[in-house]
């Protein structure tokens, strides 16, 4: 007989499979959110929180901590939540947009990203670039 709490059912849709496959398998996507994706994938199969924690090699809290937080929020839940701070200046979308392009392209009329170039073409601050990419350990000349 089972004891404990009631593990949450978890359900995927089409759409909601695609994408935590493609973020369990894409190359540049951040090793944290593919590792909760494929916790969830696991999870949606009927394996146990234990299950779980064994073949991904997390403890089964970890494992706990995403199914619940993706039966409550989705694929939004996945995502890192907001730090305390000053509010950001630049939206993710724009930082997201400027890591892709220094991963996964090359600038028409250079042979890499500079500062200035990912400033244009992202359209924010060259300075802020520069701070992104090395916070994100990506390079990035400041010419």
């Amino acid at each position: 007989m089972r004891t404990g709490r009631p593990m949450a059912v978890l359900m995927l849709t089409d759409g909601e499979r695609e994408s935590l496959e493609r973020w369990a398998r894409r190359p540049k996507t951040g090793q944290a959110l593919a590792q909760r994706a494929r916790i969830v994938l696991a999870c949606a199969s009927g394996k146990t929180n234990m299950v779980v924690a064994e073949k991904i090699r997390v403890s089964k809290q970890c494992v706990g901590k995403w199914r619940s937080r993706f039966v409550s929020k989705r694929l939004d839940g996945l995502l890192d939540e907001p730090r305390p701070g000053a509010p950001r200046l630049i939206s993710d979308a724009k930082v997201e947009r400027a890591v892709t392009l220094t991963l996964e392209s090359t600038p028409t009329e250079a042979t890499h990203w500079s500062s200035r170039l990912m400033g244009q073409a992202v359209r924010i601050e060259p300075q802020h670039c520069a701070t992104h990419l090395a916070c994100l350990r990506l390079a990035a000349s400041s010419q």
